[in-house]
This record gives C-alpha cells, structure tokens and sequence, in this order.
C-alpha cells in the first residue's frame, strides 16, 4: 500500500508492519510543505480521538515550530470545530489530524486555508509539488515558533450553534428530546453531550469513551451499527444519533430502530431551512426575488431536487468533493448543501460539512412538526441507491471507457448526461454515476430508483456496458 496523496492532504496506516506508509518522515515532509505554501504566521492544528494521534500532533507541532509558525493546538477537536477555530483565531490556516471513517490503523492531515475551509485543487497540487521538491526553509534558532494551547473551542462550537438563526432553541427544550448517540471512542463523545446539555435533551452515549479504540467500523453505515439500533428497538428514546470519528458526518436512526437514511440527513436538514426562508422571505419573493438554491454532489439522491423544487427552490449538483460541493454553493448562492454521505453544509454557520449544526436544526425541524422521527421520513420522497465497482486491470483507460458511455447514452432521447466528475445519466425516474477512482483501477457505479431492486438493475446495466466496452 502506498501513501495516499491528494489535493486536500495525505493519508496512510500507522504501525510497525510492512505496507505502513504514514511515518515520521512524511508527516514531517508534507507539514514542511504545507507550511511553506501557507508562508504565514499561525496555524490551528485539532485532531480527532485515533490512538496516532498524539504522535502525529507531536511532529506536526514540532515541525511548525521549526519552521517559526505560532502553533494553536487545540487538542481534541472534531473537523468541523477545527475549521471554525482557524477563522476565530484569525490564522492563515489548519490541519486536522483524522482519517475520518477509516479503521484504527489510519491517519492523515486534511489541510485548511486562512478561512478555515479545504484547499482548492490548485492550491493541494501546489502543496504536493513543494512536497516532491523538498526544497525546504526551516527558522534560524532565534525565530522558531512556539505552541500554545488553546482549550475553548469545543464549548465555542456548541455556543455558535446554538446562535444559528434557524436553530429553534426553545422548541428544542420543551420538546425534552431522548436520545442515544453512537460517539465511536472518538471526539463525538466529548462535545456531543455539551450539545445535548445545552439543548435541554436526556441522552444516552454508546461507545463515549475518546480512547480510539473503536467498538466497530467506524463508517457510519447501516451494517456498521446494529447496537445502537438494537437500542432503539428496546424503546425509551426519540431519536439515535450517529457521528463518525471527526464528527463531519451525521446519520439519524427512528425511534422505533430503523435507519432513517444516512442519504436523507441532507434531505431533511434542507426541508427545514427551505420551509424557515420561504416564510421569513415570502414578501421577497412574491416580488419576483431569485429562488433558494441547494446544492449537493452527483452521488447524492435526487430527494434534494425534489425537495428544493418543492419550496420554490433550485437545486444544482457539484463534482464529488466536500471543496466541490462548497464552490458551486459559493457560486450559487446556496442557502444549504452538503453530500449524501451524513454531510450538512450550512453556509450561515460555515463552508463545511458540521453534525453538531445538522443536529441542531434536525431537532428544531422535530420539535416544530411535533411528530416522531419515523413519521418525518415518511414525507420525503423515497428513493434508493444501490453502490456497485468494475473492476479493472491497471493498464485500461477508464476515462476513455467514460466518454464512450456518454457517447453513447447521449443519443438516448430519454438520458440527460451530465460528465462533470465522470459520467451521470439520469432518466425521468432513476440515475446512474459511473466515476474512477484517483487511488485504484476501479470504476465506481452509483445507481438510484425507488426500490433497491431496480437500482441495481440500472447499476448492472451499466456494468455489463463496460465490460463490453473491453
């Protein structure tokens, strides 16, 4: 296995095997290289709950230190409360110390700018050129930095949300909601619960201990995480929540133990803050103001769409990339967005994907309709994705096998084809997104329709296309 590298960082597994590939050295190489391309004063640097972690930090904050960067390390952090930290400390940027979802093993720097968001593709390409180059400058004695800690930015996050506009505090407590979250012995389980305390909720926290040692896969999916659906089933809570590692990602589970769709975290969140404008801006547009506009990747299901044409809305699709997905919202002016993977994006709090902010307005949306969270799935357009690979050899051109199927399907009367990031073809009723992978020979095929049964279809149609292709 190789480092991984790519525009917003680089990633690898930690230990003493063979195959390991985030070491010491490279940690040190690419903060160096970061650091040069940043060719600032102050950078934040947060991490999640990863066994590596301290580790990682150490080398992280020496070579900043090095390199005469003021260093604030504000320790055990989510992603989201890493990226709010950089603009409140008004620093020229940040890195994050988390692999997200992937297992124990794994750890990486994500790389922020000045505003506390992920770097452009040109700005990650220039990162991994200085990398390569190593033509490096380190402070002479008298101008190294230094590190200071920094202990206040999780009870910060907490406050910002509760400060949201939309976020209907006061419904919230009186509706005295029961909740049990899965924190995964990440960072979840420290600012969660100031969460719930601040909003009035009893909850219940599953696997809370920030140890890194994971209870289970980390990757908050269905198949990851039948205890706490277990729990639900046995009654007693309104809602379950889950949160990966860094806690940028979000998924519900109903009250009566049923997912409610890791897809539909956006979906919902989206049906709230789209129904809030719509009434605090209904002089606006009956005057003809432009509508409210959504935006998510080509992945992600199209109950967005629906949704956001349901209130009079626009809704557009980005490349697959949270720094993507954030771009398009900036050049749309969208109101929310985010990926259909647990992430909500709320411009109003900031460009990046938050759970704490996607609870927040959840539960106001909950606690407004007064209804159980099963009955709010109910309302929302139900779609399925079903997620298939095409395995290839490493000498085949996938972008060449790509542009065949848009050739192909652009004739199609029925097909809209859309080659932003790969290949989507979407039909009256359903979709399909075939995309490579930047770190294997493979083809990843996304396909949506109302049921399991004919997304899958759709996805081995499309498989079977390629494979005649070779």
């Amino acid at each position: 296995m190789t480092l991984i590298k790519s525009i917003s960082g680089i990633r690898g597994t930690i230990g003493g095997h063979t195959g390991d590939t985030l070491n010491p050295l490279d940690i040190v190489k690419f903060t160096t290289a970061y650091a040069t391309f940043i060719h600032g004063k102050k950078i934040v640097v947060g991490r999640d709950g990863r066994i590596s972690g301290p580790m990682v930090r150490d080398v992280v904050c020496g070579t900043l230190v090095g390199m005469g960067y003021e260093v604030i390390d504000i320790g055990l952090a989510t992603t989201p409360t890493t990226e709010l930290a950089v603009r409140w400390h008004e620093a020229d940027g940040g890195i994050i110390i988390t692999a997200s979802h992937n297992p124990t093993q794994w750890n990486a720097l994500k790389l922020l700018n000045r505003e506390g968001e992920f770097l452009t593709a040109q700005d990650g390409a220039e990162v991994l050129r200085i990398a390569e180059a190593e033509d490096f400058d380190y402070a002479p004695v008298e101008k190294l930095g230094r590190v200071v800690k920094d202990d206040t930015m999780n009870q910060r996050h907490v406050q910002s949300v509760l400060d949201l506009r939309l976020a209907d505090v006061e419904a919230i407590r009186k509706r005295h909601f029961r909740i049990c979250a899965d924190t995964i012995n990440s960072v979840g389980g420290i600012i969660l619960p100031e969460l719930f305390k601040a909003l009035g909720c009893d909850f219940e926290i599953l696997n809370g201990e920030c140890t890194g040692q994971f209870a289970h896969n980390p990757e908050p999916l269905e198949k990851n995480l039948q205890g706490i659906m277990d729990k639900m089933r046995q009654g007693g809570f309104d809602l379950g929540v889950v949160v990966d590692p860094d806690v940028d990602r979000l998924a519900f589970i109903c009250e009566d133990g049923k997912m409610f769709g890791e897809e539909y975290t956006l979906v919902s969140v989206a049906d709230y803050v789209l129904s809030e404008e719509v009434k605090v801006n209904s002089e606006k547009l009956a005057a003809g103001t432009p509508t409210f506009h959504t935006v998510s990747n080509l992945s992600s299901t199209r109950a967005l769409r629906d949704v956001t044409e349901k209130h009079g809305g626009k809704y557009t699709a980005a490349a697959v990339g949270e720094v993507n997905v954030t771009t398009k919202m900036k050049e749309v002016g969208a109101v929310i967005g985010g990926e259909g993977n647990g992430g909500v994006i709320y411009p109003e709090s900031h460009y990046g994907r938050d759970a704490l902010v996607g609870i927040a307005l959840f539960l106001s949306s909950l606690a407004q309709k007064g209804c159980k969270v099963s009955e709010l799935r109910r309302t929302f357009p139900d779609y399925q994705i079903a997620k298939n690979r095409i395995d290839l050899t490493p000498e085949t051109d996938v972008d060449a096998i790509l542009v065949k199927v848009k050739d192909m399907f652009a004739q199609d009367p029925e097909a809209t084809v859309n080659d932003i990031d790969g290949v989507k073809i979407d039909f009256p009723t359903k979709w399909v997104h075939l995309r490579k992978s930047n770190t294997e020979p493979i083809i990843r095929v996304y396909s949506e329709a109302q049921t399991m049964e004919e997304a899958d279809e759709l996805g081995k149609k499309l498989m079977q296309v390629v494979y005649d292709m070779q």
